[in-house]
């Protein structure tokens, strides 16, 4: 009876460090989202009311840091240069493609384990969108983000941004 019981006992000696080791594995969501990842797709809308506000392959790029800090930008591809090359001077209708070709916001974030992303919005291009607290859901899956805004800026339903790791 001894025996079996040391035998047992240099099993489980022998497997902690393979256990341990799959539960190191496991990150938090919070962990799996801290990183740069740039914009593959954002479309809003369902079936075929589907839109992309910012055409197709927008440019566009979020930062989550480990200290719970945030920024995105997405940008329409193409917006128009201004002739003027000067910002302070472009005309309405360059103005107009500028504003409604471009978001820009950052704060600060939490996300639980469920998926579920807080964010305090401290300044954006929308102003709006300064001083809210906004809610987002986060699904991970490798190199994979997929973020689901119930209620964004441009209206027309629920967004749905698909965002790549950067390495």
């Amino acid at each position: 009876m001894k025996q079996i019981g040391m035998m047992a006992a240099t099993i489980v000696l022998a497997a902690a460090p393979f256990v341990s080791a799959a539960f190191a594995q496991e990150k938090s969501v919070k962990d799996q989202l801290v990183g740069s990842w740039a914009l593959v797709s954002n479309t809003v809308g369902e079936g075929d009311k589907k839109v992309e506000p910012y055409g197709p392959n927008p440019p566009g790029s979020a930062f989550y840091a480990a200290n719970g800090r945030f920024s995105v930008i997405i940008v329409r591809a193409g917006v128009p240069k201004f002739a003027s090359n000067n910002r302070e001077t472009g005309t309405d209708a360059e103005n107009k493609a500028a504003t409604q070709g471009a978001i820009a916001y950052f704060g600060t974030y939490t996300v639980d384990d469920k998926g579920e992303l807080t964010s305090q919005i401290e300044s954006s291009t929308y102003p709006n969108f300064v001083g809210q607290q906004q809610k987002r859901t986060v699904a991970i899956k490798g190199n994979e983000l997929q973020v689901t805004n119930p209620n964004p800026s441009a209206g027309g339903g629920a967004s749905l941004q698909i965002w790549r790791r950067v390495p």
